[in-house]
């Protein structure tokens, strides 16, 4: 993977880079104690001065076979001395172990997680998603393999992600697949998307896993390698601006009142299971939710995943069923308290 090994290539040039300078300083100090018997701190001194080639005069006068020594040592050092210390230089302002420092804090956050989504690319979809998802409070980890987009992450200091290919099996680990609630892939490449899909559901065969697709005939095969739902962002965009034309005011009342939360109102989902025995096998009429919460019921999914939109006053609602629930936080709040506290 390019980008991962990039981030270990500047790794090992540091660690080499510290190898020779240790090594250089550990000769020096060894040469001159063996031939011009210094103390260890006279020693160590000398190379110092020496390989940094700063001018200073020498601890004690040195014999011929020092003189000679001490011109090996510069010899050899000049270009050690200079390595290292761009290395490191280059290591320290170019941000890397700023970076490596971020990205271990980062990590740390998500092995804590749980129920959260993993977004994979942190395109044009993948950031309407973000959006989304941090409307309804879900915890993120944001998937990419691309250099600079991390870089502009790392920038943002409530966003977790991992930076790495999200078709192998370690980076999904890191994001931790095993308890997260779900996964969404919005690679431009189908190909790629159905790869993270492909692995994905491998390693998790009951989360949800939400793909992009680019072409009409990925569907069935991201269907078929594990992703519980496609979207084509190319279709419905197409099929939205006809309707455009068709139904204009349809389209702007559920993009403004629905989608977009006019005056707070949105349609919540709420499953059944733990309501009060007070509801249990009774109709939507009996209920009497509209004039007790001031929340409307518009749609079911009963246990069969059978949708039923515009319920009638007469249908039953069991234990087993979801609802879905249009009003604003407090009539929400209400309608909830009443459901699960009588």
């Amino acid at each position: 993977m390019r980008t991962v090994s990039l981030r270990k290539e500047n790794f090992k040039s540091v660690y080499f880079a510290i190898i020779l300078l240790f090594l250089i300083i550990t000769i020096g100090t060894i040469g001159y104690i063996i031939i011009e018997e210094f103390t260890f701190i006279e020693a160590f001194f000398m190379t110092i001065i020496t390989i940094s080639t700063v001018g200073f005069r020498e601890v004690k006068p040195l014999s011929e076979l020092g003189q000679l020594f001490t011109i090996f040592l510069i010899i050899f050092s000049i270009g050690i001395f200079a390595y290292a210390v761009t290395t490191l230089t280059r290591y320290i302002v170019d941000g890397v172990f700023r970076n490596y420092l971020k990205d271990n804090k980062v990590k740390t956050k998500i092995e804590k997680l749980k129920n959260h989504v993993i977004v994979v690319g942190y395109g044009r979809n993948g950031r309407q998603a973000i959006e989304e998802l941090k409307r309804h409070e879900f915890p993120i980890v944001v998937v990419d393999n691309n250099e600079s987009i991390i870089q502009d992450i790392r920038q943002k200091a409530e966003m977790l992600y991992i930076y790495g290919d999200a078709t192998e099996d370690q980076t999904l680990t890191d994001a931790k697949i095993d308890t997260a609630k779900a996964l969404i892939t919005a690679l431009p490449s189908d190909a790629d998307n159905l790869f993270v899909v492909l692995t994905a559901r491998a390693m998790n065969p009951d989360f949800t896993i939400i793909s992009r697709a680019s072409n009409f005939n990925s569907d069935k095969k991201l269907r078929s390698a594990g992703a519980t739902n496609v979207i084509m962002p190319d279709k419905i965009g197409g099929q939205r601006m006809a309707k455009l034309i068709a139904q204009p005011d349809v389209i702007d009342f559920i993009e403004f009142v629905m989608l977009r939360e006019s005056e707070g109102v949105h349609i919540e989902e709420i499953h059944c299971k733990g309501m009060v025995s007070s509801f249990t096998e009774k109709s939507i009429g009996e209920w009497s939710i509209r004039a007790a919460t001031g929340a409307n019921i518009i749609g079911i999914k009963t246990s069969d995943n059978h949708y039923i939109v515009n319920p009638t006053p007469e249908q039953k609602i069991t234990e087993k069923d979801q609802i879905f629930v249009l009003g604003n936080p407090d009539q929400i709040t209400k309608l909830k308290k009443v459901l699960f506290s009588g």
